[in-house]
C-alpha cells in the first residue's frame, strides 16, 4: 500500500515519524514495511482513500521497551494515516514460492489473477513514471502465462490478458524511447487482435520515432479507420 502518516506521542504534542511531505509516498508491504501490528491492523480495515486516526495501546505499538530515544516504555501512540492506493499481492506471493511444476499444476483462474496482479503493479510504477520497473513487472506477468493452454476457451483467456501486457509493454518503452521494441510488442498485439485500435496507434508512434514513414502512415491510417474521432490518433497523423 501507499501511506500518508504521521505518528505522535499520546498527547499529541510530539510528532516522532510522518511521510507527509513526499509527493509519493513509496510502495510499502504490509509485515515486511509495515511491521507496528497496531497499525497493520488498522489498515487492513481501510479502503483507498479513506484517512483514519488510530490510538494505539503499548501492546499494539512499540511494547514494554519503547522505542529509545525518540518512545518511552509503555508508551500510547497516536497514527493519522490515509491510504492512497493498495494492491492485493496475497496469492501472487504464494504463487512465487512455489517450483515451476508447482506453478504449472495451478488452475488457470489462479495464474490469470497472479499475471493480473503483476500488471497492476507496473501500472503503478508506470503512473510514479518508473518506467524500467514497469517494465520489467510487465515481463514478469507474461512469464507467467507462459504456460501451455488444454483448450481454446482457456486459451483464448490467457491471449486475453497477454494483450494487455503487450499493449502496456508498447506504451512503456516509448516512454524508455526504445521505438523498436515498443514496435515490436505492439505487433504482438496486433498477432492477438489485428484490429486493436491501441496497438496500431503504438506501431505508428514507434515507426514515426523510428523515421519510417510510410509504416507509420500505414499503421495510423488503420487506427483513425477504426477510431475516426480520436484526437490522439489524428494528433499522430498531424505530426506525420
Amino acid at each position: 500500500c501507499t501511506v500518508k502518516y504521521s505518528g505522535y506521542l499520546g498527547n499529541w504534542n510530539k510528532r516522532f515519524c510522518s511521510n507527509r511531505n513526499s509527493k509519493y509516498p513509496r510502495l510499502m508491504k504490509l509485515g515486511k514495511d509495515i511491521t507496528l501490528l497496531g497499525l497493520e491492523i488498522g489498515l487492513l480495515s481501510m479502503t483507498k482513500g479513506e484517512a483514519a486516526l488510530f490510538i494505539l495501546m503499548p501492546e499494539y505499538a512499540y511494547g514494554q521497551r519503547g522505542c529509545p530515544p525518540c518512545i518511552p516504555p509503555n508508551t500510547v501512540v497516536l497514527f493519522e494515516v490515509e491510504v492512497l492506493d493498495f494492491i492485493d499481492s496475497e496469492e501472487c506471493d504464494t504463487f512465487f514460492e512455489l517450483t515451476y511444476e508447482q506453478q504449472d499444476r495451478l488452475p488457470l483462474e489462479t495464474v490469470l489473477k497472479v499475471a493480473a496482479t503483476e500488471r497492476e503493479f507496473g501500472n503503478y510504477f508506470f503512473y510514479k513514471q518508473h518506467f524500467k520497473v514497469a517494465k520489467d513487472r510487465y515481463k514478469r506477468g507474461l512469464f507467467i502465462l507462459g504456460r501451455s493452454s488444454s483448450s481454446k476457451a482457456e486459451q483464448s483467456q490467457i491471449n486475453a490478458s497477454k494483450l494487455l501486457l503487450f499493449l502496456n509493454l508498447s506504451l512503456t518503452y516509448l516512454k524508455l524511447e526504445r521505438p523498436d521494441r515498443a514496435l515490436k510488442y505492439g505487433e504482438l498485439a496486433l498477432e492477438l487482435d489485428q484490429g486493436n485500435a491501441k496497438a496500431l496507434f503504438r506501431c505508428g508512434q514507434a515507426c514515426l520515432y523510428l523515421r519510417e514513414y510510410s509504416k507509420s502512415l500505414d499503421f495510423l491510417a488503420r487506427a483513425q479507420h477504426i477510431q475516426p474521432f480520436n484526437r490522439d490518433i489524428n494528433n499522430e497523423l498531424k505530426k506525420l
